[in-house]
């Protein structure tokens, strides 16, 4: 264990001497560009550090960050690897340089090549000033919202609590549940039916009350008459004594006394002694025959 973070330690120093002296060698280069396009002593000293500084930033932003955060720490790493490159070929390029004979601002003999790179020397440092305080703020909300370290014994804990009884985990006490004390609402009579309920305040849920249900049906009282849907079978007709010719003769006597004789007829006798039409033409027949002979 102690070999490996022993070769661990190693490699890590050994890339910081390889990365210093790189930085030693690109800074020459980077520094006489600065002055090339108009930075003074100062700023041309300081101007390595910006575009390598950079570099080395985005490196260890590379290291912490994940996900799209670090595809973007790589790609500023690329982006100013790349610019660092073009300024050491362009500073090799022209011996001039080197000793600051160069005309001010004049990087390349053609002119569109001459803009571009003044163009990219100056925004690097601009670049170097967004890209910087964009990673360092990746970081440290990286940081800060990091996930907790893993628990020690993390698959034990697992298994234990996996192969714990339901009955051991705790049940929370459900709330008490207030009784309700409306009353239930008077019974309604619905149709021809009346149905009545005890009514009775609503008991407590936590003790089970069994509420017999009584219902009663009873006739509605209706001074309407029942319209007849139908015929009523023979079954259902109210048995009624058969009277002889002799009777029927003398309830038709009895019913037509004061009748005159035009109003004599068959439909009239049968209405109102309650019998057949062929009974009734009889009737009506041989009482017209006594009023005849009697008027006669």
């Amino acid at each position: 264990m102690n070999l490996h973070r022993k070769g661990r330690t190693a490699l890590v120093l050994a890339l910081v001497i390889v990365v210093a002296m790189a930085f030693r060698v690109s800074w020459n280069a980077l520094r006489d560009i600065a002055n090339a396009v108009g930075a003074d002593h100062t700023a041309a000293t300081l101007y390595p550090f910006v575009v390598d500084g950079l570099m080395a930033l985005a490196l260890v932003a590379t290291l912490v960050l994940a996900g799209r955060d670090r595809t973007f720490a790589l790609r500023v790493l690329g982006t100013y690897t790349l610019a660092s490159l073009v300024l050491n070929y362009v500073h090799g390029l022209v011996p001039e340089l080197h000793g600051r004979t160069v005309d001010w601002g004049r990087l390349a003999e053609w002119d569109p090549a001459n803009w571009a790179l003044v163009l990219l020397a100056t925004s690097l440092p601009v670049g170097s000033i967004y890209f910087g305080s964009d990673l360092v703020a990746k970081v440290l909300h990286h940081r800060s919202t990091s996930i907790a370290p893993p628990i020690e014994n993390a698959e034990e804990s697992t298994q234990i609590e996996m192969n714990r009884s339901t009955a051991d985990l705790p049940e929370s006490t459900p709330k008490p549940i207030t009784p309700n004390a409306k009353a239930l609402p008077r019974p309604v009579t619905v149709g021809f039916l009346k149905s009545t309920l005890p009514l009775k305040p609503l008991p407590s849920i936590e003790q089970p009350v069994t509420v017999p249900l009584k219902r009663r049906a009873v006739a509605a009282e209706s001074s309407r008459p029942r319209r007849a849907t139908g015929r009523v079978p023979d079954v259902a007709r109210t048995p009624r004594p058969k009277r002889t010719p002799d009777e029927l003769l003398d309830e038709a006597r009895k019913a037509t006394a004061e009748w005159p004789v035009d109003k004599l007829t068959a439909e009239g006798i049968r209405r109102e002694v309650h019998t057949s039409p062929a009974n009734a033409r009889t009737l009506r027949d041989t009482l017209r025959a006594e009023r005849g002979l009697q008027v006669a």
